[in-house]
């Protein structure tokens, strides 16, 4: 199973890679930025970065800011979808929530979670497939405001085409002659920023919860 996967992910970046020179894959992008916000196996990120590499190698019949743009209009709609899916699906959740106490405490914590930093998250989140479509699911399952919402997301969505097009831009250009060995470079480099990126957020996460802690009141020993 995990080896079919893999060989599926493989023909795809393979597939990506041998259209990405041409002037319609713009559109490509554009669509798979878009969806991949509501289906996080749709290889945005790497489409992205590929546009990048194809700038920078001299293969592409567009310009880097126009890799940029339609990256971040793409994930910037897809977002919102994802947002309007969570919310037609609101009172559902909410239904579900009057019935069963645990899940009533899951919905408030998730909503409190948004209201204290949800701006933060939705874009260290927009670097993680899953982690985005959680996060914009769940900011429509808790009804957070649409207008703070389209501004945290439009910002989150030009950072990350912006860096995801800009760095293969930058890495790949010593690769001008290795249409494949840039774009593993510009992966990788991605890879592991978006991995440095998630490990950072896990220990600021736990740090906070052990300051939320409530101190152990161990009873005083009799001398």
């Amino acid at each position: 199973m995990t080896a079919s996967v893999f060989s599926w992910i493989g023909d795809m970046t393979e597939r990506l890679a041998d259209w990405s020179g041409d002037w319609w894959f713009l559109a490509l992008i554009f669509g798979l930025a878009i969806f991949d916000s509501v289906i996080p196996i749709l290889p945005s990120e790497t489409a992205v970065i590929l546009g990048g590499v194809a700038v920078a190698t001299g293969e592409a019949h567009y310009q880097l800011w126009q890799v940029i743009v339609v990256g971040a209009v793409g994930a910037f709609l897809g977002d919102n979808l994802s947002y309007t899916i969570g919310h037609r699906f609101a009172p559902r959740f909410e239904r579900r929530a009057t019935r069963h106490e645990k899940f009533q405490r899951r919905l408030e914590w998730a909503d409190r979670q948004l209201q204290a930093r949800g701006g933060l998250l939705l874009i260290s989140a927009r670097f993680l497939p899953g982690g985005r479509t959680l996060l914009t699911l769940s900011s429509g399952i808790t009804r957070q405001p649409r207008l703070w919402f389209v501004c945290w997301v439009a910002v989150a969505a030009t950072i990350w085409a912006s860096y995801a097009a800009g760095m293969a831009r930058l890495v790949g250009e010593p690769f001008r002659d290795n249409h494949a060995a840039a774009f593993w470079v510009a992966f990788g480099t991605a890879l592991g920023i978006n991995v440095l990126i998630e490990v950072v957020r896990h220990r600021r996460a736990r740090g906070r919860r052990r300051q939320a802690a409530p101190p152990s009141n161990s009873p005083p020993h009799d001398a």
